[in-house]
């Protein structure tokens, strides 16, 4: 199939049309729900492999939750061998349970995207972004009477994907960290209980000084003379680890802190994430507004958001 070039700053509603509005204001079950706009969709452009786009869709369900903001979802999937994305808006006045822990959901959007256009979704949901934050907007769109108000509502946010995937789009908000001025204790605890390898350290003005591992502290503890030695076995009960442990809470993480660290800024192109922490052979890159740590991309993160979202 000939490739579709999405343009820039291409509306959200370009991609689908009243048609593909469905208005609904009775009970429904989530798989009734999505079968039912899988099988509109299908009707509507003539799909030979709803079946497979079918299985694709509640692969992904099955993989995490797909509810992206308050009584709003967005399950989607990615399928090999269609050229353009296919969006279904759906409204479910009663609401519908998507999730056992969450409030009901009354907007959703079905969309399935080209296999070959990883950054698609995220570009979608960046761009739902501004109707996400809203309170109560999904009521207030179940509330709507006709497809073509719907189709106008989402006419009127203005709703424009980003010419690319920025590394905020990406990053995990919530995050551990230390500040300068912790003890050494500070951070062993933080390693053993949360199962941290490293931590980032910052000041009192939220700035990035650092960060310390889980590593840097085995090198204080086994310093470079003893790792000269072919054999430790003669070095039993952990003795160069004593000193540490006597003096961890007078001890500071200026002892293991290093300001060499991966990092890019929020609106740098995700792609750079992938070379950040290819150069440095990190599995880890914090991202930064100037100097303010504001998010943290593990390696899985990333891969999870480029091959599975």
């Amino acid at each position: 199939m000939e490739k579709t070039a999405y343009g820039k700053s291409r509306p959200l509603t370009s991609f689908f049309s009243v048609d593909d509005v469905l208005i609904l204001t009775g009970d429904i079950s989530r798989e009734m729900l999505i079968e039912r706009m899988l099988e509109h969709l299908g009707r509507n452009y003539g799909f030979n492999n709803l079946g497979q786009y079918r299985d694709a869709v509640w692969a992904r369900e099955g993989m995490s939750d797909t509810v992206v903001g308050e009584g709003i979802a967005l399950p989607h999937a990615r399928i090999d061998g269609i050229d353009r994305p296919y969006v279904c808006v759906s409204t479910v006045t009663p609401g519908v349970l998507f999730t056992e822990w969450k409030p009901l959901v009354r907007l959703i959007i079905l969309v399935l995207i080209p296999e070959d256009t990883p950054d698609l979704y995220l570009q979608i949901l960046k761009a739902l972004s501004k109707i996400l934050v809203k309170p109560d907007v999904a009521a207030e769109v179940a509330g709507l009477g006709s497809a073509e108000e719907v189709l106008r509502f989402f006419d009127r946010g203005g709703l424009i994907l980003p010419d690319y995937v920025c590394a905020a789009d990406i990053m995990n908000t919530h995050f551990d960290f230390l500040r300068e001025n912790d003890s050494l204790r500070c951070a062993i605890d933080n390693f053993t209980s949360k199962n941290l390898s490293e931590i980032p350290v910052i000041d009192a003005d939220g700035d990035m000084v650092g960060v310390v591992s889980a590593k840097a502290l085995l090198r204080v503890c086994l310093p470079d003379y003893l790792l000269w030695m072919e054999d430790l076995s003669p070095i039993i009960n952990f003795q160069p680890f004593v000193h540490v442990m006597k003096n961890e809470g007078n001890s500071w993480i200026s002892d293991i802190l290093t300001g060499e660290f991966p990092s890019v800024q929020m609106t740098s192109p995700a792609i750079s994430v992938a070379g950040e922490m290819t150069r440095r052979d990190a599995s880890v890159c914090y991202v930064l507004n100037g100097r303010k740590l504001m998010g943290i991309i593990s390696l899985p993160l990333f891969l999870n958001k480029i091959f599975r979202e």
